[in-house]
C-alpha cells in the first residue's frame, strides 16, 4: 500500500552538505508492521518523517496506492494526514489547556463545521479503546508519561487512518509503561491497523513483521 524508491535526503550544516539518507527503498503491505531500526543519527526519523509526508525528500519517489505524494501541494499532504496517516512521536505533543477530549478530537477541528455528537463519541470510543475510559475531562498535567502517549495513541486512531507512523513511541516512558504502549501497538496491529515504527529497543523491534535497518543513511538488509 506504500512504497518508496531512491529516498534522498541532506541538510546543510554551516555549509557543509550532509547526506542524512542515500537511495532507501522502502515498502508496507496492508496490515503489515514495519520497524524502522538503526543507530541513533542513521536516518530512521527522517526517513518516518518523508513516508508520513511531514518533509519531502531531495530525490525519489513514495507512492501510497496509485498516488505518488512527493508531488502533492502541502494542503493536500496535510488532507491526507488527516484521513489516512497518522502520527505519534516520542513526545505526545499534547495541548496542556485542553482537556483528554478536546486532545483528542483536535484531528477533527479545524474546519467550518462544529465537532459534532458522532465524533464526540467516536473519539470518547478512542479513548475507551486505549483505557482511559473516565479520564476525557482531565488535563494532561494531571496524566502520567504513559496516560499522555496512549491520549497521543487515542489522537491517531479518531480519523480511522489506514497507516500509523510512529517515532520512538516509548522512548521517554519507563520500561513497564513502554511494554504496555507496545502491547497496545501490537493489538492494534492485530486488529488490521498499518504500522511503520521507529525504535532502538530489539525486544520491541521483535514485535514487528519485519525490520528495517538503516546505518548511516544507507540500507542495511
Amino acid at each position: 500500500m506504500l512504497s518508496a524508491q531512491n529516498i534522498s535526503k541532506h541538510y546543510s550544516c554551516n555549509g557543509t552538505r550532509v547526506s542524512v539518507l542515500q537511495q532507501i527503498d522502502f515498502r508496507l503491505a496492508e496490515g503489515e508492521f514495519v520497524a524502522i531500526i538503526g543507530r541513533s543519527g542513521s536516518g530512521k526519523t527522517t526517513l518516518l518523517n518523508i513516508l508520513s509526508t511531514l518533509i519531502r525528500p531531495d530525490s525519489g519517489q513514495i507512492h501510497y496506492h496509485d498516488k505518488e505524494l512527493t508531488s502533492l501541494a502541502e494542503k493536500e499532504r496535510n488532507r491526507l494526514r488527516k484521513t489516512d496517516f497518522a502520527v505519534i512521536f516520542q513526545f505526545h505533543h499534547l495541548l496542556p489547556y485542553l482537556t483528554v477530549l478536546e486532545n483528542t478530537l483536535l484531528p477533527l477541528m479545524g474546519g467550518l463545521s462544529p465537532i459534532s455528537r458522532a465524533e464526540r463519541e467516536r473519539a470518547r470510543q478512542c479513548l475507551q479503546r486505549v483505557g482511559l475510559t473516565g479520564l476525557a475531562d482531565r488535563l494532561p498535567g494531571r496524566l502520567s508519561g504513559g496516560e499522555q502517549q496512549r491520549v497521543a495513541i487515542a489522537r491517531a486512531l479518531v480519523t480511522d487512518s489506514r497507516i500509523l507512523f510512529a517515532d520512538e513511541p516509548t522512548g521517554s516512558l519507563d520500561t513497564a509503561t513502554g511494554s504496555r504502549i507496545m502491547a497496545l501497538l501490537a493489538e492494534l496491529h492485530q486488529e488490521g491497523l498499518s504500522i511503520v515504527m521507529v525504535t532502538h529497543e530489539p525486544a520491541y523491534a521483535a514485535l514487528a513483521q519485519r525490520t528495517v535497518e538503516l546505518e548511516d543513511g544507507v540500507r542495511l538488509n
